[in-house]
């Protein structure tokens, strides 16, 4: 009996980082709590297709919807590792993206998005220094 192998060869890039340190900080569960999504939406939910996007966004740096398909595309099997639920292709067109868009506009929404993703991420220690050094970079010109 002979099998034949199939070898997948994807480029993952800073994904993985980005999507770890993403779902740490919350990102979709504080989604999920502030933004509704359309009740006719189907496949991938709207705070993972966000979270994704927002992965694109600072791997690529590139802020195009129609770019988000393709590069999602090449890296299904790294983004099905990181994501609760199936991705297909489709789950990041740019229609889908411009729907987040709309979702994610509502401004009374956002800021309490804003202050739950604050209060989990930002720590601010209150330092009362008696002595504080400086040491000034030297330069010549």
């Amino acid at each position: 009996m002979s099998e034949t192998l199939t070898i997948t060869t994807e480029r993952v890039d800073d994904l993985p980082l980005l999507l770890t340190y993403l779902i740490q900080m919350g990102v979709p569960r504080l989604l999920d709590s502030y933004f509704r999504q359309h009740g006719n939406w189907q496949g991938l939910p709207a705070s993972w297709v966000t979270t994704v996007w927002l992965a694109h966004l600072l791997s690529e740096g590139d802020h195009r919807l129609n770019h988000v398909q393709p590069w999602a595309e090449q890296r299904l099997h790294t983004l099905q590792a990181f994501l609760p639920h199936p991705i297909q292709p489709l789950d990041l067109t740019d229609d889908r993206l411009a729907s987040v868009l709309r979702m994610l506009s509502d401004d009374d929404a956002w800021v309490g998005f804003e202050r739950a993703l604050t209060r989990d991420t930002l720590r601010v220690y209150d330092l009362r220094p008696t002595r504080v050094r400086v040491d000034t970079t030297t330069s010549s010109g």
